[in-house]
């Protein structure tokens, strides 16, 4: 199978047969096999139903995986990525935020050898933002930026750690997230961490991106969970790296 499309979502019962139906014909255009892995994270308004409705042409494996109650954007894709069998496997937010076809950028960075992660960035000089976040979203991006830098540790050269459009060579994928212990929004920053642990090159390419403004996350109410689960995960990466060999 060449690739994995994995969609988390909460309460995305509008949204999630066009993400569906769009990834499909992404996969026809393109002439790939590919499998669309749908987690439903505990959604209480159809999700899982409007999934299954959604017109899936022959040859396009669709799975959906549902569990209760919600546990989280970051468990959501790490069961998606788990249940995975693709050479190559990412994971798209709902919303169709970025087109599909922007993933061939990171597919043929992968393929070509030059890493084995590729991130989706909308921080880039040749990404292309249509219609961009407000201003609040905007400062709690940047100060969230500083601490994943100044904090975590997480290279300056990462412009943008939480765009969800990130592909991985399907080995590679499996084990960070079979490593990962996140199950909240903080998971891009585990992922990152864990690859560059491990000698994994992670380059970014540019999309072309348009704000959502119907997202799920909340940062005023989640600011205090988000550096709570900052902070486990520098924890228990540190454990991992000074313990013997």
């Amino acid at each position: 199978m060449d690739l994995s499309i994995v969609i988390p979502a909460y309460n995305e019962a509008t949204k999630i047969r066009r993400d569906v139906e769009s990834a499909a014909a992404f996969f026809v255009k393109e002439g790939l096999a590919g499998e669309i892995v749908v987690v439903d994270d505990g959604s209480a308004d159809g999700t899982q139903d409007e999934a299954r409705a959604a017109q899936v042409p022959p040859g396009v494996e669709r799975r959906i995986i549902r569990y209760e109650p919600r546990r989280g954007k970051g468990h959501a894709v790490r069961a998606g990525m788990m249940a995975t069998h693709g050479d190559f496997i990412m994971f798209a937010d709902t919303g169709l935020c970025i087109p599909f076809s922007n993933a061939l950028r990171g597919i043929e960075l992968i393929r070509s050898g030059q890493c084995e992660v590729a991130h989706g960035s909308r921080k880039l000089p040749e990404s292309v933002i249509e219609k961009p976040q407000g201003l609040y979203r905007r400062l709690v991006s940047r100060l969230f930026r500083g601490l994943a830098h100044l904090f975590m540790g997480v290279p300056w050269e990462m412009t943008d750690t939480q765009c969800g459009f990130k592909i991985y060579r399907g080995d590679v994928g499996r084990q960070l997230y079979g490593e990962c212990i996140s199950d909240g929004f903080t998971f891009d920053v585990e992922t990152l961490l864990r690859a560059r642990r491990h000698g994994y090159r992670v380059r970014e390419f540019p999309v072309q991106w348009c704000c959502d403004w119907d997202s799920r996350l909340r940062p005023a109410r989640g600011s205090a969970k988000m550096l709570s689960e900052l902070i486990a995960i520098k924890k228990a990466i540190g454990k991992e790296r000074d313990a013997p060999k």
